[in-house]
């Protein structure tokens, strides 16, 4: 009997552990609200990724849209000036002259505190190297320019330069006061040899500073250099067999110095 009533039990329904009865329609119907649960999530996913791709949609809209406008307002703009009409001291004519690219400028800068010729000097010898025109001259001059140099040359009137001799002249005549002293020869007594400098480096120092100076008395040239050496070997060697040459001088410091390494 109570077999029987057990299958019957399991046959009606389910039998928990707590006793209560849950039918098979019970069952049936949890399920369907399940499914109901889900597809309702999927509706709600479904809906969110429309979302976000409108979204998406949108920005991009918004971004292209203020790119324009961008542009517009780039294109809208006055044009820019030409660089020949701005206001320049070079007169139009070698405004107009267009650079080569192997127009390369000299490796020298002047920002005022530098020697005025010596820049110049430095200026002519590289230019030297190529053939160049009048024009390239002046503005390959003005590339030199920094500072307060540039700013005196971009305040000159309006045309006022015409040729590379004018431009120098100017620029001689603004900077007078950077042109270092003139040396005469007898500025050869003042070279002196330094304590610990070797009689190679006081030679060719002492002949740079005569390449400079241009002494026109040889005699006065050799007295310089002996008087101007530190008491040693050599300078004695000279006084007991006085030298009748610099060139002599030379080669006898060249000798001393072979001799002596």
């Amino acid at each position: 009997m109570r077999s029987t009533r057990q299958g019957s039990a399991v046959a009606a329904g389910v039998v928990p552990p707590g006793g209560d009865h849950v039918t098979v329609q019970q069952l049936m119907e949890t399920m369907r609200a399940l499914q109901g649960a889900v597809a309702a999530s999927r509706v709600e996913i479904v809906a969110s990724q429309a979302d976000n791709e409108e979204l998406c949609r949108t920005n991009e809209e918004m971004r292209r849209e203020l790119q324009q406008a961008g542009e517009r307002a780039v294109d809208e703009r006055a044009p820019p000036i030409p660089l020949r009409a701005r206001p320049m001291p070079f007169s139009q004519a070698i405004m107009d002259t267009m650079l080569s690219t192997t127009s390369l400028g000299p490796k020298v800068t002047f920002t005022s505190v530098e020697d005025l010729e010596a820049h110049l000097t430095a200026f002519h010898t590289q230019m030297m190297l190529t053939r160049r025109s009048d024009v390239v001259y002046c503005k390959l001059l003005m590339s030199t320019l920094a500072g307060a140099v540039l700013e005196w040359f971009v305040s000159l009137p309006d045309g006022q330069i015409n040729t590379f001799d004018q431009f120098a002249m100017l620029f001689r005549e603004q900077y007078l006061v950077n042109r270092a002293p003139t040396r005469i020869s007898y500025d050869v007594f003042d070279i002196k040899q330094y304590q610990g400098e070797s009689l190679k480096e006081f030679l060719n120092r002492f002949g740079v500073q005569v390449v400079r100076l241009k002494p026109t008395d040889e005699a006065m040239t050799m007295h310089a250099f002996v008087k101007g050496m530190l008491p040693g070997p050599f300078s004695e060697s000279l006084l007991r067999f006085y030298p009748k040459t610099f060139s002599e001088i030379r080669r006898r410091a060249l000798a001393h110095i072979v001799a002596d390494d």
